[in-house]
């Protein structure tokens, strides 16, 4: 079975194992852990920010960055498919207690323009907008890259008009590896950052959250409070080590296979897509219009591939460690011959 729903589903390799079952450990919630302390210091250099803090998931860093940047009522600017609307369960009517302001764009870059007429005037009766959240790489319109120069510009509005940019950077790797630009050019645009160790870098849990040594003292009171210290979390934060040590680099090859399976489902004329979303790991394409996705998703696992759904009418498929070339090939075929016989 080629899986694709997610690059989550990937597996510790054997030299990752082995990294976690050396790892030195203490006591993380007195901050003792020597193996969290190094992922916590890596990653802050890594993106050029003062401080970091390990959180068990990506949504965990993406509430206690809204927490600690808001207050209860604040509005918070942000993509109207963005992972923080979609699939945190609502979490910030519940955790920052915030109001969202989502804004639907094109390839998930919210026009300037859109965001400067959402920002709230400084009247009492209105509510407070308070941040802007940008994703990058945007899950939903396919792993599509934000541009630097456009981060730079929602980055300038912002300190304009006093309000903070928090950046979902669960695949943020993967922005940089396929432009080329470090992860701390777009990391410095930010008051706050999230990346993830368990999707293309192949970690099995954890994300970091990046910024000043002020915000990270706040958010470390957060992540207590929602239950997210961990003790000896070192054999955790070990495996992120190592995969942001090992498997960096690689993500350029998960970007390849992506384009390559695109580009054999375009050539069948069965599916619809855009080539020019497939930007970096992730594929979503239309199905045929008179199915369910539980339909197309079930041909397609007959056929030995599992995808998961994407936007209404769009399924996703999504490149990672464990997919090689040859893979990919059989795995566009296989959603081929999928579709051919829902066709007939």
């Amino acid at each position: 079975m080629i899986d694709l729903r997610s690059d989550t589903v990937t597996q510790p390799t054997e030299e990752m194992r082995r990294v976690i079952a050396q790892a030195p450990v203490g006591d993380d919630v007195f901050g003792e852990d020597p193996s969290v302390n190094r992922l916590q210091e890596y990653v802050a250099e890594l993106l050029g920010k003062e401080a970091a803090l390990f959180v068990p998931s990506g949504t965990m860093g993406n509430q206690i960055c809204l927490a600690v940047h808001c207050r209860s009522g604040d509005e918070v600017i942000l993509e109207a498919a963005s992972h923080i609307v979609t699939y945190e369960t609502a979490a910030p009517a519940v955790i920052a207690r915030v109001q969202l302001v989502p804004i639907a764009s094109e390839l998930g870059q919210m026009p300037v323009e859109a965001i400067q007429r959402a920002i709230r005037p400084p009247e009492y009766y209105f509510p407070r907008t308070a941040l802007i959240c940008l994703e990058n790489t945007h899950n939903r319109h396919g792993g599509t890259i934000l541009p630097l120069s456009y981060c730079q510009e929602v980055a300038q509005l912002a300190r304009q008009r006093g309000l903070a940019v928090h950046l979902d950077g669960a695949r943020l790797w993967n922005a940089s590896v396929a432009t080329g630009i470090p992860p701390r050019h777009y990391a410095e645009l930010a008051d706050s950052v999230m990346v993830s160790l368990s999707k293309g870098l192949g970690a099995p849990v954890g994300s970091v959250i990046a910024g000043s040594r002020e915000f990270i003292a706040e958010a470390r009171r957060w992540r207590k409070l929602l239950g997210g210290g961990m003790r000896q979390a070192g054999i955790l934060a070990a495996a992120g080590l190592y995969a942001l040590q090992h498997h960096l680099e690689r993500l350029h090859e998960d970007h390849e296979h992506a384009r390559l399976f695109a580009q054999l489902l375009a050539e069948s004329a069965l599916l619809q897509l855009e080539l020019r979303r497939v930007q970096t790991n992730i594929v979503v394409f239309r199905y045929p219009a008179h199915l369910t996705f539980a339909q197309f998703a079930q041909a397609c696992r007959q056929e030995g591939v599992l995808l998961s759904a994407g936007m209404p009418g769009y399924a996703r498929a999504v490149f990672h460690l464990h997919i090689g070339r040859q893979q990919a090939i059989d795995a566009a075929h296989a959603v081929i011959r999928a579709t051919r016989a829902l066709l007939t």
